[in-house]
């Protein structure tokens, strides 16, 4: 911002007393001036210096509050104008200026009704003061004179002002609006962030709720039922320790996962021991130590180098996050758990958006977990994924006692989960009691449209053409005459060779050739006749 501007800025913070010490500082200049040429009176020239005086010093005195009060300032100065012009006072001059002050604040500062007043009262003015000047000079001709010279000098005066003030509005107005609109801007960008920091904020809940709940209630079903299995069969036990253990990795994978997005600092590299003595170069703590050791791959250093060693992530970090694809592992895991579940899939399964496949796994595990939770000893669960035209249907039943636990309490941040989860992608949630017993888990969600016979979506079906809309004629296409394939010569079908005839081999040389074969040996087959399609009779 340039001192120009600083300099205006100040001036509108401090406004009145900027215009009152204007005031003062011009009123010492054109009070004295204006009472030395004081214009002529309605009876001959003046001579009342205390009269300029006054009339000058009331014209001037309510231009400070020009800014603060613009409406209330132009009046008092028309009005003064006005009454010193009526008592013979025609022009004081160069107090008079305040007109076109008053004019030109109230233009700038103003209503708009005022600053259209303003200007109609000022071309009135102009027109009294040139029939005022024409009737003190006593002649026909002098007064149109006056009247034209005068109407027409003050009105390109006052219009040059009221122009110059529209302009000078117009630029505020815009900066004004300018800087609402930044404001406003400002505040939509704050209130934008809070929105997206409580729709993550509640995207992380949800993760994290589904994560931790699924696995500690595996875990603490395992653990129970190791607890007990323990002592009568201890393969039991360990198989229990075995699930434990997995889901808890599986849980710590995801959780590593979910709170990775969190960080900002890319991942430290992860420095090898050193070698012991004897060994070039350092050793992975993972493998065996050999005295060969196969050469490393590109981007990493050579055997013995110093340096970082390159960060790679592990197979968990890239694990692309669960999908639709993925209920039969999470069954799968329930099931180790003791749950009897059953998964049954109707329709063609087709890909689905990351959004939809992971609304799809969450929910179902949701619904398993509050299983493992609320429907007592051993409850029977099917789980039903049915494909739709454009639907996706989810139906997680049990027949457990999970409705009666409940109380018809309500449901807790796992179903509040489900139906937002649900919602960002126009799906529904339905729960509640299953009709003989158990409870019940709807999930519809909207998919795309299953692909057409040839791999290609099927086409919307065209709306009947409006009245008055003559539909477009299809026209066949002209018929293409068929070349005709060259013909080609019928090949020439093998001459199968003359039979042998019956009875012993005549005595006497052998015929140049291969020999026949002996009587004991079999003549073999004839090949078949191979036949062409010219060949071939109808």
């Amino acid at each position: 911002m340039g001192w120009y501007a600083r300099l205006g800025q100040w001036s509108e913070q401090h406004s009145f007393g900027v215009d009152l010490a204007v005031t003062l500082l011009v009123a010492s200049v054109f009070v004295p001036a204006s009472a030395a040429f004081t214009g002529v009176g309605a009876s001959g020239p003046s001579t009342g210096y205390g009269w300029g005086v006054l009339w000058s010093a009331l014209v001037l005195a309510p231009l400070p509050w020009r800014r603060t009060r613009p409406v209330a300032s132009a009046v008092a100065v028309y009005a003064v104008a006005l009454l010193h012009l009526l008592a013979g006072y025609l022009v004081i001059f160069p107090a008079d200026f305040a007109v076109l002050v008053a004019l030109y604040s109230v233009t700038v500062y103003g209503p708009r009704w005022a600053h259209r007043a303003a200007i109609v009262s000022s071309l009135v003015g102009a027109f009294v003061l040139g029939v005022a000047l024409g009737l003190q000079s006593g002649r026909l001709t002098d007064l149109a004179a006056m009247v034209f010279f005068s109407t027409a000098f003050g009105s390109v005066t006052f219009l040059a002002v009221w122009a110059f003030g529209l302009v000078r509005r117009s630029r505020r107005e815009t900066i004004a609006a300018l800087v609402d609109r930044a404001e406003r801007l400002e505040v939509e960008r704050d209130q934008q962030a809070q929105i997206a920091t409580a729709a993550e904020r509640s995207r992380i809940a949800r993760e994290m709720h589904d994560i931790v709940a699924h696995s500690l209630s595996v875990i603490i079903a395992q653990a129970d039922g190791g607890r007990y299995a323990a002592a009568s069969d201890p393969e039991a036990a360990s198989r229990a320790l075995t699930t434990v253990s997995e889901t808890g990795r599986t849980a710590l994978a995801d959780m590593r996962r979910l709170l990775g997005v969190l960080r900002t600092d890319a991942p430290r590299p992860v420095a090898a021991p050193p070698a012991p003595p004897g060994l070039p170069g350092p050793v992975s703590p993972t493998r065996p130590l050999l005295a060969a050791r196969p050469a490393p791959p590109p981007g990493w250093p050579a055997p013995g180098a110093t340096g970082p060693v390159p960060t790679v992530p592990t197979p968990l970090e890239r694990a692309p996050q669960p999908d639709s694809a993925d209920l039969e592992q999470l069954v799968a895991q329930v099931r180790d758990s003791g749950l009897r579940v059953s998964l049954a899939r109707v329709g063609e399964p087709r890909p689905l958006p990351p959004g939809v496949g992971l609304t799809v796994y969450r929910v179902c595990q949701e619904a398993l977990t509050n299983v493992l939770k609320h429907a007592g000893p051993d409850p029977s669960v099917t789980v039903l994924v049915r494909w739709g035209a454009a639907t996706l249907d989810l139906e997680i039943e049990d027949d457990g006692r999970g409705a009666a636990a409940s109380g018809g309490a309500p449901g807790g941040y796992g179903l509040l989960g489900m139906r937002e989860r649900a919602a960002l992608f126009g799906g529904t949630v339905g729960v509640g009691p299953r009709a003989g017993g158990g409870f019940r888990v709807h999930l519809t969600l909207p998919v795309p449209a299953a692909p057409g016979p040839g791999g290609t979506r099927p086409a919307p079906a065209q709306p009947p053409p409006g009245p008055g809309v003559v539909p477009a004629r299809r026209i066949a296409p002209r018929p293409v005459p068929a070349r005709p394939a060259p013909a080609r010569p019928a090949p020439t079908p093998p001459v199968p060779p003359p039979p042998r005839p019956a009875g012993p081999a005549p005595a006497g040389p052998a015929p140049a050739g291969p020999s026949a074969p002996g009587p004991a040996t079999a003549a073999p087959p004839p090949p078949p006749a191979r036949l062409t399609p010219n060949d071939r009779t109808p």
